[in-house]
């Protein structure tokens, strides 16, 4: 049998270890960034912490200000603004051949790509709170009172000693002279600290704190705040029908959903998790949002913004090396040792400045579809928002959006979230023609159900009448498919005697 030799030309892309390297930086965590960096430092002579020598005051002005973004309008979202424009990663990306580079795998597996990377570190309940009092513009003496005041806190989240002793603390054992006043305005702060209603000083200021939060279901907190304010006593004993006269209120659903929030509350939200002997595990935000006076102020953790630049020392040796006319075996070793770490070095502060850019320009993208939302807080004005509406307006692809907002959070005032709870598919409305969320769709479900009489539970399609009759264009399969994404069982599980 005769055989035959035939040429066959295909095209393949295949990623170099370098991006490989910047994919996994850009797609771990802040707690995990560090980690990364002092790996990098370890290994590599020549990086070294610290800001770099500006040549001029406006330089350094464009580096001190590329982690932070301002909102004023939400038609106008500055895209890179105080941001190094320079910075051209393909230039570090297009040659794979730089030899002694710890280059790690040959690329991601699809393992690699669906596997979540774990997002809580291992950080008391102290260290979380004093990261957080960091991110307040305080100065010193303030600081100095929120760091006692967080000493203070008891392990089950509560602060027990009165003012008066704490402000006698400060005076005698750190000569720092503070009023109640003073402390009060402090701990204000701090009770807005995560987890909600830490360092309340009675259980009925700790439940304010967390009813305070509940920004999604105003009418129904504000009974709930009414209750314990006004008549905490009564509901301590749970003469609840004596409390619904004292309020007048006509709607037993309202009050039933009233009571089952407050029930619902972390009385003790300083202790520790159940059959864990450890702390419980917080979240580090990678952003930080606030909301000043109607402008949105963005920012990324400090801790994902680290100084770096190269060190002096090794820059002066291979400027005194290219200059020895006569170059010996070891010498010419030498300057290849140390261009190739200056070179990696180099590399790895640019991919940390790319790093920075393109979180702050997805979560960025992400502001300006969700604006009103990140005004108030309010589940309700959350749009439908996928992937492919992020990247278009970064014009970039869909898969960097996603390493960029998974395993991501964003702390705002009315709470800590992943990046990925702002996305979700759109439903058409059959009255106003608009697209709303299936978040905000699932909302509404739970709290028909909610409100249900359990005597005779609704079926998924009186359900789905009754979404229809609100404005929702649905069909019952969706109705089941949300219920169940709700871990909400079906009607007949559903009733009660």
């Amino acid at each position: 049998m005769a055989q035959r030799l035939s040429l066959q030309q295909s095209l393949s892309q295949k990623l170099s270890p370098q991006q490989i390297q910047f994919i996994k930086l850009l797609q771990i965590p802040t707690t995990e960034l560090l980690s990364r960096i002092e790996e990098e430092l370890e290994v590599n002579p020549a990086l070294d912490e610290g800001r770099e020598d500006y040549n001029s005051d406006s330089e350094q002005g464009e580096g001190e200000n590329q982690d932070e973004k301002t909102f004023d309008d939400p038609n106008e979202v500055p895209e890179g603004e105080g941001m190094d424009d320079k910075i051209n990663l393909e230039d570090y990306l297009r040659d794979s051949d730089q030899a002694g580079y710890k280059l790690q795998g040959d690329g991601p597996s699809p393992d690699d790509e669906d596997k979540n990377v774990p997002m809580a570190s291992s950080s008391t309940i102290n260290d979380l709170l004093i990261q957080q009092l960091s991110y307040l513009p305080l100065n010193e003496h303030k600081k100095e009172i929120g760091l006692q005041l967080i000493g203070s806190i008891d392990n089950d989240g509560y602060i027990r000693r009165d003012l008066f002793s704490i402000a006698n603390d400060l005076a005698f054992s750190q000569n720092i002279e503070t009023s109640e006043e003073e402390l009060e305005e402090i701990l204000d702060m701090i009770q807005q600290f995560d987890p909600p209603g830490i360092a309340a000083r009675t259980l009925q200021e700790c439940l304010i704190l967390q009813l305070d939060r509940k920004r999604g279901n105003y009418e129904v907190a504000s009974v709930a705040i009414q209750i314990i304010e006004d008549h905490f006593d009564d509901f301590t004993k749970k003469h609840y029908e004596k409390i619904e006269k004292k309020l007048e209120i006509q709607d037993h659903e309202l009050m039933k959903d009233a009571i089952n929030m407050i029930t619902h509350l972390n009385p003790k939200p300083g202790e520790v998790s159940e059959g864990n002997g450890s702390g419980n595990q917080f979240i580090t935000p990678d952003f930080l949002l606030i909301n000043n006076s109607g402008k949105l102020e963005l920012s990324l953790n400090g801790q994902n913004a680290p100084d770096l630049k190269i060190n002096r020392t090794y820059k002066e040796m291979l400027e005194h090396l290219a200059k020895t006319n006569k170059k010996s075996k070891k010498e010419r070793e030498a300057i290849g040792f140390i261009k190739q770490k200056l070179d990696s070095a180099q590399w790895f502060i640019d991919a940390i400045r790319q790093r920075q850019q393109t979180l702050l320009k997805t979560m960025g993208a992400i502001i300006d579809f969700q604006y009103e939302y990140f005004l108030e807080g309010d589940e309700s004005k959350l749009k439908p928002m996928i992937l492919k509406d992020v990247a278009s307006v970064i014009d970039m692809d869909i898969s960097t959006v996603s390493r960029v907002t998974n395993s991501k959070f964003v702390q705002t005032e009315f709470g800590t979230f992943p990046l990925k709870y702002f996305f979700s598919e759109g439903i058409a409305s059959t009255t106003d023609g608009e697209d709303h969320s299936s978040r905000e769709v699932k909302s509404i479900l739970k709290e028909i159900i909610d409100r249900e009489d359990k005597d005779k539970p609704l079926s998924d399609e009186k359900l789905e009448e009754m979404l229809i009759a609100r404005g929702y264009q649905i069909a019952r399969r969706t109705v089941a498919k949300y219920r169940e994404q709700l871990n909400i069982p079906v009607a007949r599980l559903r009733k009660e005697i």
